[in-house]
């Protein structure tokens, strides 16, 4: 912790709830019979600040090491991860813009703040991202393979949706598991990978795009649209076969009659796109199939 940081809150706190104790003056007593901060930074898998000041992310962009969180941070050869946090004009600041991606291209790793309300009282950007983003950021850091760098990943999940009427559709049991998990493990290996999905009740995975769509029309339509910039396309969705001939526009009223639905066939996405780019990766994956097709995530980077 830096000295400020032990303003809000009290080393003993971190203490009990991590069981170890923590490092706040360079010049304090020493736990072991080591040089600290540099024991410290050869420990490190992962070296995250959380939050970062202004303050501290100026300091390390021109070489500052004034405190052990700088003279480690200067001493580690570990991923830095930096996760902002301050009020949304500093954030905003030329300044700080160019030290942030100063250390960018340096190869410091960096967590973009969310917006809401800051300690200020103001509503903007620069509120710290949620721990659960920064520990799947973590996790894609400590990820050892990262074989589809800079490949292109495009991944279909979820079932979709035909309406009936405005009240009424036609769907299928289809929970979108496969196809985030299939996201999440191409992202961990270092690919840029977008996920379109149709409704499901899962949160999508941190830092890929996410493109959520309805019925089995607009999925063909946002998959056509990103197929020719993409090496690899896996289709994991659920894409309804069928949809009605004629939906209403108001909800149908019950009768004393059987309701019939006629319905038509929806378009075959593989087959629609499948001779545009013949060099691509097309893969159509059933529920038997998954962990044979994930396993072959090992083999893309020799097929692409």
């Amino acid at each position: 912790m830096t000295e400020s940081a032990t303003e809000f809150v009290a080393p003993l706190s971190f203490q009990s709830l991590s069981q170890n104790y923590v490092v706040v003056d360079m010049f304090e007593d020493p736990k072991t019979w080591e040089v600290e901060h540099i024991s410290l930074a050869e420990k490190a898998d992962v070296f995250v600040i959380a939050p970062a000041t202004a303050n501290v992310i100026g300091k390390i962009a021109n070489g500052i090491a004034d405190d052990m969180l700088t003279t480690t941070v200067m001493a580690t050869k570990a991923p830095v991860l930096i996760a902002p946090a301050m009020n949304t004009n500093m954030y905003e600041n030329k300044i700080v813009q160019r030290n942030i991606e100063f250390l960018k291209s340096m190869g410091y790793h960096f967590i973009e703040p969310d917006e809401g309300r800051l300690a200020c009282g103001a509503v903007g950007k620069g509120k710290l991202a949620e721990p659960e983003k920064i520990v799947e950021y973590i996790e894609m850091l400590l990820s050892e393979e990262k074989d589809l760098i800079n490949k292109n990943i495009i991944i279909t999940a979820g079932p979709t949706r035909e309406d009936i009427d405005p009240v009424r559709f036609i769907t299928n049991r289809s929970t979108g598991k496969m196809g985030y998990a299939l996201a999440r493990a191409a992202r961990d290996r270092g690919a840029n990978v977008t996920l379109i999905t149709g409704p499901t009740d899962l949160k999508p995975p941190s830092f890929i795009d996410v493109v959520k769509v309805y019925s089995a029309e607009d999925m063909y339509r946002e998959v056509s649209v990103r197929f020719d910039s993409c090496d690899v396309l896996i289709m994991s969705a659920a894409v309804a076969d069928y949809r009605p001939k004629e939906k209403s526009n108001i909800k149908i009223k019950k009768s004393d009659d059987d309701l019939k639905i006629e319905l038509m066939r929806n378009k075959d996405i593989l087959l629609e796109i499948k001779d545009r780019k013949r060099i691509k990766l097309l893969l159509d994956l059933q529920q038997k199939q998954m962990m044979f097709w994930i396993m072959q995530l090992r083999k893309f980077k020799r097929k692409i």
